[in-house]
């Protein structure tokens, strides 16, 4: 069973990344507690490095910009509404192919009829929590939960994009989810035969939709945001949770947008306190830690910076400083059935989770508030 903890505990499957030629940075092994951080790639000469993440569903892939954490199989961008669908069955296409060589260790490559197949499969497959054990059905009382809802929902690259990229020209709007919008009602207008515990359970995932919309919280030290050169490099961007999870009733940003918020940071080595008090509220699992140099550092030339972490995220793939530790944020649908959470399972649970977010951002929310978060993600 030791040898299995990192599965067993939290949910987290080995992977062997090879380093592109000539990163930008070095990569050196600070804590190995399994004896094959970084190993040597038999054809290619270059490292392997070892992270460790929870694998992503394969569910609802109508409404991805990325495919995989880091985006290393999205050969063909979605990005553009015109390629969009040929684009994101190219990508499914060479990831089926790269999962049957790989992980299944078929000796033969798979028949493109084969392919197609299990392409169209994925596609057809759309995840969202049905009922609540004490909200009850998720689609009465005028509210949409989901999948039949989910599979209608319209969308197209860069929809609703936060950062003012949307190609339709539409100003964001950052009221993202309306699933349960009907059930801010008073409890007693939504029927005269739902239980008070029931009512009452159906406003706190109302007042929670409501709270991922509107909370406000301060975005900082964020890769890939705060360090932004066509955003200004701000210190601090005044947000809310649908600023990064701007897909309208989806959660997933829009535009292809990999960020760092700090999850992959060891908390021995973390500098930054906020990001500190954000850490503590989780429980990390025990994993390789790594120290990355040799990255100019933007704002004062000359000079370089140093990161510690436990996954370098989409710099693996890239091998560019500006990757370093950024991965994509998921579609947001079945997370009941999906703890623990994060790339690396650090939080248990959706009340680590929310923990975490308003230590991190700063939310300052209620132990109330707190608690109808928490109960909006695990009705989606």
């Amino acid at each position: 069973m030791a040898d299995h903890s990192l599965l067993l505990h939290n949910g987290l499957i080995r992977v062997g990344i090879t380093l592109p030629p000539g990163p930008e940075f070095q990569i050196a092994v600070v804590s190995d507690p399994y004896g094959c951080a970084i190993t040597t790639d038999p054809v290619a000469g270059r490292p392997i490095v070892s992270v460790y993440r929870r694998p992503l569903p394969t569910t609802s892939l109508h409404f991805l910009s990325t495919v995989m954490f880091d985006g290393r199989e999205t050969l063909s961008l979605l990005n553009n509404e015109q390629t969009f669908d040929a684009n994101l069955r190219t990508d499914l296409t060479h990831q089926a192919l790269d999962a049957t060589l790989t992980h299944a260790q078929a000796t033969t490559n798979p028949t493109d009829h084969q392919l197609a197949e299990i392409v169209n499969f994925e596609l057809g497959l759309f995840t969202a929590q049905i009922a609540d054990d004490k909200a009850g059905l998720l689609y009465q009382y005028g509210a949409r939960g989901g999948p039949l809802v989910l599979q209608s929902q319209y969308y197209y690259p860069g929809i609703n994009d936060s950062l003012g990229g949307d190609p339709h020209g539409l100003k964001f709007d950052p009221h993202v989810f309306n699933i349960f919008a009907a059930w801010s009602a008073a409890p007693e207008t939504q029927s005269s035969t739902s239980s008070e515990t029931e009512a009452q359970a159906r406003a706190s995932i109302a007042a929670g939709e409501l709270l991922f919309n509107t909370a406000p919280l301060k975005i900082a030290a964020v890769r890939g945001l705060n360090d932004n050169p066509a955003l200004g490099n701000p210190d601090v961007i005044q947000g809310t949770c649908s600023t990064c999870h701007d897909a309208p009733n989806v959660g997933d940003h829009s535009f292809p947008l990999p960020l760092d918020i700090a999850t992959s940071h060891p908390t021995k080595y973390e500098t930054n306190r906020i990001i500190s008090a954000g850490l503590a509220e989780l429980s990390p699992p025990n994993v390789p830690v790594y120290l990355i140099t040799n990255c100019p550092d933007p704002k004062n030339p000359g000079k370089t910076l140093t990161f510690y972490t436990t996954d370098p995220g989409k710099g693996l793939v890239s091998g560019k400083c500006v990757d370093v530790n950024r991965g994509k944020g998921p579609i947001l649908h079945g997370l009941a059935a999906r703890a623990p959470y994060f790339h690396n399972g650090s939080a248990a649970n959706l009340n680590q989770l929310v923990n975490f977010y308003n230590q991190r951002f700063q939310m300052k929310l209620t132990e109330q508030q707190k608690h109808d978060l928490a109960a909006f993600l695990n009705s989606l």
